[in-house]
């Protein structure tokens, strides 16, 4: 099973955007870890945010206080709000949970 990232674009610096991550219904309301993640090219695969087991939420220091996890459980989606986007934030973004697979992620181009 894999997760359905989407909202991916070109935005300007200090631009924002957001990010949704559509799951089944098992996975939504499950326990277990659920995150983002980016990789840009020539990079290693990073953790950005994270909802951890018991609902703890991590950032990234990178991201801190400029991008914040939110779900919706009537559409079994979570959403990652970036504000503040820096051309470093380029990357594909990826959303995973410990129940699914690597989809193909979305791609997130912030121009200087």
């Amino acid at each position: 099973e894999q997760a359905v990232e989407s909202g991916g674009g070109l935005v300007q610096t200090g631009g924002s955007l957001t990010l949704s991550c559509a799951v089944s219904e098992r996975v939504f309301n499950s326990d277990n870890a659920i995150g983002w993640y980016r990789q840009a090219p020539g990079d290693l695969r990073d953790m950005v945010a994270i909802i951890a087991y018991g609902g703890t939420i991590h950032y990234s220091d990178s991201v801190k206080g400029r991008f914040a996890i939110s779900k919706d459980s009537s559409k079994n989606t979570m959403y990652l709000h970036m504000n503040n986007l820096k051309p470093e934030d380029t990357s594909v973004y990826y959303c995973k949970s410990e129940m699914t697979d690597w989809g193909p992620g979305t791609q997130v181009t912030v121009s200087s």
